[in-house]
């Protein structure tokens, strides 16, 4: 069984009372999530030698919700079996030998809050849940009892270790009760005495209560009268002590044979020790406790900040008590400890461990109370790796739980050194970089947008920079200073500054020498540098070459840039992804080969990695920016967005890459193949890194809350799992928490929005949303846990849990919509009457208190008369007559005003109080104070149409101020169409297009800019470019297109069309593109859109595409000749195998003369190439276009392709008589068909272009020509072509020996055929395809054999010895590598290698010797470092000595046409001229060194 990878883990769970513990023998698990992790410690762990003895080795996964508790079994024979409990309501029994669960259970209906394995009974399993049910489950008999003892919230249980039936449990409100199991949970004592929350409950590890003395506690506040109830008839016969530890900071022992407590212990306030936490942060308090079993006097409890205590138990009175670790500083937890567990190991070592919010584990040694090592763990998504290039071997972490880790990776003492850096972080930390010199500084990004420094070597606070990015900082690169920021003396600037790139899509420079000053946005300067007049792509993607003169910048809609210092000068741009870009890595600058520090490889959101070679852009720094759309290396095999990439910094052209499919890849770039395949994440990949020393070293991080340290040849499988059953991925989804919908008594109010937009952006389709967030399952992402919840047991869910909860409530909401929709139908008949009754009841009163008043008494009313009467013959007013009148208001309507405006100020008081506002408002009109009513209605939020209406009458200003009031009433009230209309009402334009435009009504605002303002207005452009990054951001690219037209911006409604990346919106995006102008966007967008075309064979929709540009007229002779080549091709294969799928052109379908001379027929007719000059342009146009070379596992259209290219170079260089030009391109599409391996293919090549050979060409050429290298080189693959056909005919069933291409068509296809020759050419020529036939009656036809005189060409002694050294220069290199990799491991100290020769850095050098021995010789004897450099120099001597004109073309190999001319010998005696086979004899025996031609010379001698 392979070692576990060296894993940090995630953090162990918080609010448990117990989440962990220990076997017997040296096994250690803890909660953490959803799972538990188990720890080997002790000898057995294999941990280096001097490094503590403790290793994670695996992983117990099957929960789907938070574990919240975890227990071993403590029987003999059954130390593998725990049991779990988790939220998700089951209880699962496990095997931590297999990891796999043996039974469960789903008894309880609440959730679980505490577990227990009876240390007596060895099948029973105790379980208790929040309201207060205790299940009992017999593993054996699969039997369960429950019992609900009391109807209190159950925060921890534990099982007696004397008697089997008891069981202690402890509640939420401080009561301690002890139940007999075996009398249906009678309670036996019930103790009173705590005020708060029970945490941890200990028995005394003696029965009897003779361990302690107790009389000093006879007289202490305890009261005489026990607690609880006595039960005589069953007294506990010896008796026993219990520990109880609260959350009211005291310990209680109690004594179970009188039912009271006997000694209390209230926790000291210690000064914290160990510092490292934000003394703002108010933790609560969490009190655990261990009894030891070997020490009854003594107890072990937790304190308020993480210290250990070590009580004496027969001193209680004094309260005496021993730190742990007192004569380390800073061993301590800095947080409160949550679990203590013993542990004993296989030497006999009593141990302690204990899990803490601080996110460690620690273990303690029980006799010398010191810490002897510590287990760091993750709180959050790891979001990025990055190791320092100063302090080789120190990894930096950025965690989501708001804090960075720095891991000494290449610590002997320990295997876990990690420091935490969390002073001024506060948020997710997604983004890492360390100073390319300076040792210690690493700048860090967050998700808030915060971008600071950190001196790792010191207990500083960081610096902070003071210019934030808006959303989360994506990337931080360290690069050379740019204008503004460069511009100065060397003693005024910083040589390196820091970029970082944020959500929002911008690029920041930082100084890191005055972090307080304002950081520039890099954009100003692109633009003016470049003179670029279009909108700016959205940054997502920053990163500098080694070399600091050139800087890549990686865009949301899939391009990326290259930048040239100091002013940014734009070099290229490389359309290739058409997905947000993701992550963007340079070569190194020190391997063997420094033209690969060219390379640059790019993730993005498919799933494909492109690896592009910018050797030649870099070394002719073009004029004007040029657009690649090729890539120089294509690596597919991942099935979702790639997140990071690295290089490996000890081998050329490896990469690794982390991905979204659960998995990270190892690959060989350079020949487009999967290596290795890591699968040990549970979750998303985020982050990965090549470690700095060791070759097979890697370092990934994911969403699981883990990164672990794997090894490459460790590794079962080679490439990532396909489609999308990816078993990984399934684990991920079903370890997510499930929503409990019956503890929601009304689960469908205050559903929150944000929260269900959250989950639909979650598939991570837009990277301008925020990085994946925690779930937040166990391990709190942050620091707000630490207050105090309503309910501690359960856990603080937040983010992605939340909104899984909204997702689903969401369901059940529309269905009580649906109900009540279905109620309201079947009562809208009875509705209708009421309603109509209502129209045409008579209007409500305006003065209904005086109408009320009038209706009164007969009595009543003539005392009004009277009253009036008074009041109107009166010359003044007394008090009794006020009195009256102001009781009886309603005679205002016949007395003065100022009476009238009584009865009218109580009238309108009225209608206020009943809820009529409007009629108040009539009232007051009525009285002629118009502006008071509005001010009236303006402060009550009630103003109207009508009221606004009526304005004007009180004044022009009055009515403007009523309009503005109204408009904001409305915009509180979410009508802000209507808000923006009253705005324009008083000619306020531009504030009502604001407004319209803050509240995303942007087709509204647009309509009123543009029908009020003038056409030339900036608001304008401003509108239609901000409504288009909304629509682009959402997807909406068409409409987004129209906005930027709108903007006069065509070129970017170009871009963003293209952005859906299918054939028709390619299409329209090149039109586009053509009618603005923009005709370089243009051309690539057709090139584009016929490529894709060109994918589902729609030869016509490709033409029309490029049809569509004038300069891509060579790309449609390309795409013509593929087209009649791919005609050519298909009608060789059998009728079944061919595509019905394709589009043909009419003139596609004919077969008259071969095939170069249809293919110049139809650039004649169809596309009027028939003149010199015109064959000339398109030739000069098509030469500007380079394609890399190909690999074995180049696709095969792609390959079509490029092939097609070089061969319409071939023929119009032929159509205006250059030969020179046209032999190299015919050699050129040879090449590529020789090189990916398709031997079909070359040999069609040959059969059209060269059916009589390659004599015309010779002629053609005349002697002098500086092609005749070429031409050469050309004529030898013809001849070494043929020459495989003559062999293979002599084993095929026919007796025609000159036609092999059907039977192989046959055989292997077109598409996928590669020849045997590719990989190990000396093995595919001494395996034909099959066993000649018997007899001597095998002969050549004349034609073969006159092609075997030819052969002689190939027999050449300068290739063979060229080759040779060729040969002798890789094998050296890579024995060289091996050598280095194998000392680096040496160093390393690696104590699991395969023993002690696996120091020996010659091992591969015996692997691949080069030398003359025989092979038991050389296997033996290894090579050391003076000889493989005497070999390699007089190799690359022997290389240079050869002229330029053997090195300039490939060749056949030499050796390798030799075996097959011995084999066609060896099937037909006589056939081969002698003197031709002794010479293939003396090449092989002179330059065969290598094993594998070695070996066949050995089969053919013998």
């Amino acid at each position: 069984m392979k070692p576990e990878p060296l894993t940090l883990p995630p953090s162990p769970n918080w609010y448990c009372a117990r989440c962990s513990d220990a076997a017997p023998g040296g096994i250690f698990g803890f909660a953490a999530r959803t799972s538990v992790f188990l720890v080997r410690v002790g000898p057995s762990a294999g941990a280096n030698p001097g490094a503590p003895p403790f290793r994670v080795v695996g992983e117990l996964v099957g929960h789907t919700e938070r574990v919240s508790g975890f227990t071993f079994s403590h029987h003999p024979g059954q130390y593998n079996l725990c049991a779990t409990s988790s939220d998700d309501g089951t209880v699962k029994i496990w095997d931590v030998e297999t990891k796999a669960v043996v039974t469960e259970h789903s008894l309880h209906q609440h959730t679980i809050s505490a577990l227990h394995w009876s240390p007596t009974v060895k099948d029973l399993i105790v379980s208790g849940d929040e309201k207060g049910v205790v299940f009992c489950y017999w593993l054996n008999r699969n039997d369960s009892q429950h019992f609900f003892p009391e109807p209190r919230t159950i925060f921890c249980l534990t099982c007696s270790p004397h008697h089997e039936d008891f069981v202690a449990i402890g509640y939420k409100d401080g009561i301690v009760v002890i139940i007999d199991i075996s009398k249906k949970g009678e309670v036996i004592h019930r103790l009173r005495g705590h005020d708060d929350e029970i945490h941890s409950i200990a028995w005394c590890p003696l029965s009897g209560e003779d361990c302690l003395p107790v009389n000093q506690e006879e007289n202490s506040e305890e009261p005489d009268v026990p607690n609880g109830k006595l039960v005589a008839e069953t007294p506990i016969t010896k008796g026993c002590y219990l520990a109880t530890g609260s959350k009211d900071q005291t310990i209680r022992i109690w004594s179970c044979s009188r039912g009271r407590g006997i000694m209390i212990l209230k926790l000291p306030f210690l000064k914290r020790r160990g510092g490292g936490v934000d003394p703002a942060v108010k933790e609560r308090l969490w009190l655990t406790l261990h009894w030891p079993n070997n020490q009854p006097t003594q107890l072990v409890s937790s304190c308020f900040g993480g210290e250990l205590l070590l009580w004496d138990l027969t001193q209680s009175w004094r309260r005496k008590y021993t730190l742990f670790s007192t004569s380390a500083e800073g061993q301590n937890h800095s947080r409160i400890i949550f679990n203590l567990c013993p542990l004993k190991t296989e030497d006999g070592k009593q141990l302690l461990l204990s899990t803490s919010m601080d996110r460690d584990v620690k273990c303690w040694d029980m006799a010398t109370l010191e810490c002897c090592w510590t287990l760091p763990s993750l709180g959050g998504f790891a979001y990025s790796l990055a190791f320092s290039p100063v302090d080789v071997g120190c990894l930096a972490i950025g965690v989501g739980d708001g804090m960075i880790r720095v891991w000494n990776t290449l610590s002997i003492k320990n295997n876990y050194e990690v420091k935490s850096f969390w002073q001024g972080v506060k948020s997710k930390v997604t983004a890492l970089c360390w100073h390319p010199n300076k040792e210690g500084c690493l700048a860090f990004g967050t998700d808030d947008g915060k971008v600071g420094l950190y001196d790792t070597c010191s207990n500083k606070p960081p610096q902070i920079s003071s210019t934030y990015h808006k959303k989360t900082v994506y990337r931080l690169a360290w690069g050379p200073p740019v204008p503004p920021m460069s511009l100065g003396g060397e003693g005024d600037r910083p040589s390196l500054t820091l970029y970082s790139c944020g959500g929002e899509g911008i690029v920041l420079q930082h100084n890191p020498w005055k972090l307080s000053g304002e950081a520039f946005n890099i954009n100003k300067l692109v633009k003016d540098t470049n003179s670029i007049r279009y909108k700016l792509p959205v940054h997502t993607e920053i990163s500098w070459k080694g070399d600091g003169k050139v800087m890549a910048l990686g865009n949301e809609d899939g391009s990326i840039e290259i930048f040239q210092v100091p002013n940014l000068k734009l070099l290229c741009t490389i359309q290739q992804h058409h997905k947000l870009v993701n992550a963007i890595v340079w070569h190194h600058e020190h391997g063997s080969r420094p033209e690969l520090s060219c390379l640059i490889a790019s993730g993005s959101n498919n799933a494909v990695i492109y690896v592009h070679n910018l050797r030649t852009v870099l070394e002719s720094n073009p004029e004007s920016p040029v657009t690649i759309t090729e890539p120089f290396r294509t690596l597919s095999g991942h099935t979702a967005k790639v997140t990071s990439l690295a290089w490996s910094p000890h081998h050329d052209g490896r990469l690794v890459s982390a991905c979204y499919d659960g998995t990270a890849q190892v690959w060989d770039a350079l020949r487009e193949e999967p290596l290795f395949n890591f699968r040990g994440h549970r979750g998303r990949l985020l982050c990965v890194a090549w470690s700095p020393v060791d070759p097979e070293c890697i370092y990934s991080g994911a969403d699981d809350f883990c990164v672990y340290r794997w090894l490459t040849s460790m590794q079962d499988h080679s490439r990532p799992p396909q489609g999308k059953k990816c078993i990984e991925l399934e684990k991920k989804r079903l370890s997510q928490p499930k929503p409990k919908l019956k503890k929601k008594k009304k689960p469908t109010l205050q559903l929150p929005v944000k929260q269900e937009s959250s989950i639909v952006t979650e598939d991570g389709s837009s990277r301008e949303s925020s990085g994946p967030v925690e779930n937040g399952v166990s391990d709190q992402d942050g620091e707000e846990e630490a207050q105090e919840p309503e309910l501690p047991p359960s856990p603080v869910v937040s983010g992605e849990a939340v909104s899984c909860i909204a997702v689903s409530l969401g369901v059940e909401k529309s269905k009580v919509t649906i109900n009540s929709k279905a109620t309201s139908l079947k009562k809208e008949p009875s509705k209708e009457k009421p309603e109509a009754l209502l129209k045409k009841r008579k209007a409500r009163s305006m003065l209904p208190l005086s109408t009320s008043l009038d209706h009164r008494s007969k009595e009543e009313l003539h005392r009004d008369c009277l009253v009036l009467a008074t009041a109107t013959h009166a010359k003044e007013l007394n008090e009794d007559l006020s009195a009256d009148l102001e009781e009886r208001f309603h005679l205002g309507l016949f007395t003065d005003r100022a009476t009238l405006y009584r009865m009218m100020e109580t009238e309108g008081k009225g209608h206020l109080e009943s809820g009529h506002p409007e009629l108040f408002h009539q009232l007051m009109l009525w009285k002629g104070d118009l502006k008071g009513v509005l001010q009236a209605a303006a402060e009550r939020g009630e103003l109207t149409d009508s009221l606004v209406a009526v304005a004007p009458v009180a004044g022009y200003s009055v009515w403007l101020w009523a309009v503005e009031a109204f408009a904001k009433q409305l915009c509180f009230q979410d009508q802000y169409v209507k808000a923006a209309s009253y705005l324009l009402s008083i000619h306020k334009v531009y504030e009502a297009v604001e407004l319209l435009k803050s509240n995303h009504f942007y087709r509204e605002a647009i309509a009123v800019a543009k029908a009020r303002l003038r056409p030339e207005d900036p608001v304008l452009k401003d509108l239609y470019l901000s409504w288009g990054s909304i629509l682009e951001r959402d997807g909406h690219y068409a409409i987004a297109a129209k906005c930027y037209l709108g903007a006069t911006s065509a070129y970017d409604a170009a871009k963003v069309l293209a952005r859906k990346g299918d054939a028709a919106s390619l299409r329209t995006a090149a039109e586009l593109a053509s009618i603005a102008g923009e005709s370089e966007l243009a051309a690539s967008l057709a090139l584009r859109c016929a490529q894709e075309l060109l994918l589902v064979k729609n030869w016509v929709g490709a033409q029309e595409a490029l049809g569509l540009h004038e300069s891509l007229q060579g790309q449609r002779l390309v795409f013509c000749l593929l087209e009649l080549l791919c005609r050519h091709l298909e009608e060789k294969q059998p009728p079944e195998v061919r595509s019905p799928s394709s589009i043909y052109h009419q003139w596609a379908t004919g077969s008259e003369g071969d095939l170069v001379q249809r293919v110049t027929g139809v650039w004649r007719n169809t596309f009027s190439v028939d003149t010199p000059e015109q064959c000339r342009a398109a030739l000069k146009k098509l030469q500007d276009v380079k394609y890399p070379s190909a690999t074995s596992n180049t696709p095969f259209r792609q390959l079509l392709l490029h092939v097609c290219h070089d061969l319409t170079l071939a023929i119009l260089s032929q159509q205006i008589a250059s030969w020179e030009e046209t032999i190299p391109a015919l050699l050129q599409a040879i090449l590529r068909s020789y090189t990916s391996g398709n031997f079909t293919l070359m040999q069609e090549i040959y059969s059209a272009f060269l059916p009589s050979g390659c004599d015309y060409l010779r002629d053609k050429l005349g002697e002098l020509s500086l092609a005749t290298a070429a031409f050469k080189s050309l004529e030898a693959f013809f001849i070494y072509g043929q020459l495989y056909e003559v062999w293979w005919s002599l084993c095929g069933p026919g007796p025609e020996s000159s036609i092999w291409v059907k039977s192989t068509a046959e055989q292997r296809g077109p598409e996928d055929s590669a020849s045997a020759e590719d990989t190990e050419p000396a093995a595919a020529a001494a395996q034909p395809r099959s066993s000649p036939p018997s007899g001597p009656c095998l002969r050549l036809s004349g034609e073969s054999e006159r092609l075997l005189s030819a052969c002689r060409e190939l027999f050449s002694e300068r290739h063979a010895s060229l080759q040779a050294s060729q040969r002798t220069v890789a094998e050296v290199q890579e024995t060289l590598a091996e050598m280095i990799r194998q000392h680096q491991k040496s160093q390393l100290c690696k104590a699991t290698a395969n023993g002690p020769s696996r120091d020996d850095p010659g091992q591969e050098a015996e692997q691949a010797p080069s030398q003359p021995q025989s092979p038991s010789k050389e296997r033996n004897a290894p090579v050391s470092l003076p000889e493989l450099t005497r070999r390699l120099t007089e190799a690359n001597k022997k290389i240079a000595e050869f002229p330029e004109s053997i090195k300039a073309w490939p060749f056949p190999d030499v050796l390798e046409c030799c075996l097959v001319l011995l084999h066609i010998g060896s099937q037909c005696p006589g056939a081969v001229n002698p003197e031709m086979q002794q010479q293939a004899e003396d090449l092989l025996q002179k330059y065969g060194h290598t094993r594998a031609y070695r070996r066949h010379c050995q089969t053919l001698h013998t």
